[in-house]
Order: structure tokens, then sequence, then C-alpha cells
């Protein structure tokens, strides 16, 4: 279950009554597409409904069953989301919408590259170009949404192009499997050489080049890479 702390109140008002549910709000945008691609533990503080959660007091089963026709959890959430809001305090807000801003940096800053210089820009540049152009974010929009909208506010600003790449790598074989679960979520194709050496090609976006070579380096100081 979402502990107490993090959780955030759903409400719905009906015939002069709230109906509240605690929830995990960075699932609330998951849970609204496919209620059944999360896990309820997960999702709520407790799988309950609430005239007042904070004062814990609970509706009656036939008040739920008059104002939403079913006793199913699920099914009510999906319905006070859907009519009602989610209530944060000041101090939730602040923090969410921190958190979901440096996550767009970050996707930004290790998928998109300069075209120019071909090197992914400095995470401050993303962030004060964001400023600049008052991106408001949003701490309950998908990530992969607000990314495509922050974009078409930032290339005015900076130039962003998000070219993919291909690296080959020559890998001594005591450290293939220190380097093979970094780069095996980008592998095209790979093989065994005749002196014992694991090569592979991977494709990844270009500003992410810098950081994978450079953890491939770490756990494999020998290792060879050239880009395609």
């Amino acid at each position: 279950m979402v502990s107490m702390d993090d959780a955030v109140l759903a409400r719905m008002e009906k015939g002069g009554k709230r109906y509240e549910v605690l929830v995990d709000p960075t699932l609330v945008d998951d849970f609204k597409e496919n209620p059944d691609s999360i896990n309820i533990d997960d999702f709520f503080v407790m799988d309950e409904v609430f005239h007042d959660a904070k004062g814990g007091e609970r509706p009656t089963e036939e008040a739920i069953e008059n104002t939403f026709a079913t006793q199913d959890i699920i099914q009510i959430t999906q319905i006070i989301l859907e009519k009602g809001s989610i209530q944060l305090t000041t101090n939730q807000r602040k923090v969410m919408v921190e958190k979901m801003r440096q996550q767009i940096i970050h996707h930004i800053h290790s998928q998109a590259i300069d075209p120019k210089t071909k090197s992914p820009h400095p995470k401050t540049r993303i962030e004060l170009a964001l400023d600049e152009c008052r991106y408001s974010v949003d701490p309950f929009k998908r990530l992969e949404d607000q990314v495509k909208d922050a974009v078409d506010k930032l290339k005015p600003l900076i130039p962003l192009s998000f070219e993919s790449v291909k690296l080959a790598f020559k890998i001594s074989g005591s450290t293939m499997g220190k380097v093979n679960q970094i780069l095996r979520p980008y592998l095209k194709k790979e093989g065994w050489l005749e002196d014992g050496s694991w090569a592979c090609v991977i494709e990844c976006p270009g500003g992410m080049k810098g950081d994978l070579i450079g953890q491939v380096m770490q756990r494999s100081s020998d290792a060879e890479v050239k880009e395609m």
C-alpha cells in the first residue's frame, strides 16, 4: 500500500456528500487509462471509500450503492477520478511538480542532442530554457506527452535533435557480464570473436552516447568503441 504521507485525496461530491479515496498520485494517469495495469496494493492507501478520509468517516454500503451503483472500489475510483478532482496540499503539488520537471529535463538531456555539436545539452541549459519559455508542468500528465509539449516550446530557444547513433563495442570476455546488462536494451547484434572477446552493435538515442560509453569503460577499462 502507498503510505499516507505520499497519498493524495481523490474527491467527488454528490447529493451534498463527499466521497473520497486515498491514492498514489504518480499512478493516477495510468489508472485512468487502464486500471488492470495497476497493482491495487500500490495504488490505494486502503481500498475503502470515505466521506472524510482525515476524520475516518465512512459512508454506509447503502449510500455507496445509491451513489455509485456498485461496491467495487475500482469502479468507484474510476467514477471519482472522472467526475471529481485530485486534492493536493501546496507542498504536495510543489514536490510533484518539481519531480516531474526534473524527469522532463532528464529525458530531454538523455534523448536529444544539439545537431551542431552532436552532444547533449547540459541539464542547466535545458532548465533555464524551460524557465524562459514558461513551460507549465502538470504533475498528473504523462511524462511522454509533457516531453513532447516541452520540446515544441524549447526548439525556438535551443536546437534539439532526437537522432539515434550506432556504436560498436569490443569487450573482453571476462568483463562481458558486467557490460552486457548496460548495453542489452539497445543491442542490435552480437557475437564472440576468435580471441574470446565479445563484440556488439547497439543503437541508442544520441544524448545517451556519452553516458553509455562512460558506464561501459568503468566496468571494462580496456573496452574498444567506435561510432558507426
